[in-house]
């Protein structure tokens, strides 16, 4: 019998007529069988790009646009929602183009540890988890959107994401001092005793129940108890499950959780290089925190200066800032250096922020060395800082008069270029900014 090939014309009622959202097709064929799963931020145009002739496809695409015949497609109230439901459907169907989460291949998932006073949240891959004391979601298609997704969820629910051991009886969490996360609201800290076991659980429950699909209920059951607190005039408990509620809204609304950026395409595993950062530059502890910094100008024009954080070798958008060079030699590039190091560090306040565990310059020894000399001006020599040499990729150090150089597939290094390459990025966006802002013609009338 002749197969019956796709006819996209046919098709094209159907995806216009589709909403431009976010959620899950399913490509179905001539007797119904789903061939595929895919999510997007907006149906319409995801399923449309797949009939375009300008689009050039796989092999392994061609022959599946060839078998559609019809989709259906669930809404979803964000990309959340979209990347969860996902994944359960091609759990559930096992369509045959998915081939991906079936070829052996070990592909990430959603873990929450369990038996321990103060849960996990974390992304790993089969062997690297045990099933019997992990509350498992997932597999996933796509790290990258599953590790955005794990930043907003965080800033809903505080949840930590390090491997700290803690335990509810040890009273030295007084003393421990959290990372950058507390200090910007994304984590409870119960590693600094912010919080406590039964709070903190209660937070983990109610993760699990939004990943389930919970969303609605969670949200009018938050309200309820917000109420209660302000009726009992907790006000500073209202306050935080009202914020609480703004961040699991804004995940839906916005219909986005998180930017992706070019460097997030280094198939690295970010613990991995934390780890191996950690061992490379012989640092006292793990390097949590990294700081990338670098300048773009072009002729002294449009001067600015951008700075990355990364939280366990992820790109965190909440810790970027960018600087307009005001007071340097624009033609300097050590100048404008030390004017955003300045900037950044001079105004630090302890109670406020967190130092990072490791800057990272774009730069080789000369760019070092001025960093050094005005964080001691300054009296901020505190924390750990390299720079990296984009020629020969060398690793210089305060100090050391020979760089480190290492194999090209080192993890450390890809982490390091990494951030490197996300602060250049970062900071030739805002000197483009600017400069289609300084040449754009005037919309005043002329007199």
């Amino acid at each position: 019998m002749e197969r019956k090939l796709c006819d996209p014309t046919k098709l094209m009622s159907q995806i216009e007529q589709t909403p431009e959202v976010p959620g899950v097709y399913l490509f179905k064929d001539e007797s119904g069988t789903v061939l595929y799963v895919g999510k997007a931020k907006n149906l319409r145009a995801r399923i449309r790009s797949y009939f375009l002739s300008s689009v050039e496809h796989t092999q392994k695409t061609l022959l599946l646009v060839q078998k559609i015949v019809s989709f259906d497609i669930l809404e979803t109230e964000s990309e959340v929602d979209a990347l969860i439901l996902e994944s359960r459907l091609i759990k559930d169907i096992q369509p045959r183009y998915n081939i991906r989460l079936r070829d052996g291949k070990s592909y990430p998932y959603l873990i929450i540890s369990q038996r321990v006073d103060f849960p996990i949240v974390s992304i790993a891959r089969e062997p690297e988890f045990d099933r019997k004391h992990s509350t498992v979601f997932g597999p996933f298609t796509d790290v990258s959107a599953l590790r955005s997704a794990l930043q907003a969820l965080q800033k809903a629910f505080g949840f930590r994401t390090c491997n700290i051991p803690i335990h509810e009886d040890d009273d030295s969490r007084k003393y421990f001092r959290p990372c950058i996360l507390y200090s910007i609201d994304q984590c409870l800290a119960p590693c600094g005793l912010y919080t406590d076991k039964s709070s903190y659980q209660k937070s983990i429950r109610n993760l699990k129940k939004f990943l389930n699909g919970g969303q609605k209920s969670l949200v009018k059951q938050l309200r309820i108890e917000m109420q209660n607190a302000a009726s009992d005039l907790e006000f500073e408990r209202a306050a935080l499950i009202r914020d609480q509620i703004d961040n699991l809204e804004k995940i839906a609304i916005s219909g986005r959780y998180g930017d992706f950026v070019p460097g997030q395409l280094l198939h690295i595993d970010p613990k991995v290089g934390v780890e191996e950062l950690a061992t490379l530059l012989q640092l006292e502890h793990f390097p949590r925190t990294i700081e990338g910094l670098d300048i773009a100008t072009l002729q002294g024009t449009d001067s600015v200066g951008g700075l990355v954080t990364f939280v366990d070798g992820v790109p965190f958008k909440s810790g970027y800032r960018r600087y307009r060079i005001l007071r340097a030699n624009r033609f300097d590039d050590y100048d404008m250096m030390r004017e955003v190091v300045r900037r950044r560090f001079e105004s630090f306040d302890p109670d406020q922020s967190v130092l990072p565990d490791l800057l990272v310059i774009d730069g080789g020894r000369g760019h070092l060395s001025i960093v050094m000399q005005e964080l001691k001006r300054i009296h901020m020599n505190r924390f750990p800082v390299c720079s990296l040499a984009k020629k020969r990729e060398e690793i210089f150090l305060p100090g050391n008069s020979d760089p480190i150089r290492t194999p090209k597939n080192s993890k450390a290094l890809h982490l390091l270029q990494y951030v490197r390459d996300e602060a250049h990025r970062f900071a030739q966006g805002y000197h483009h900014l600017l400069r289609r802002k300084r040449t754009l013609p005037s919309s005043k009338p002329s007199d």
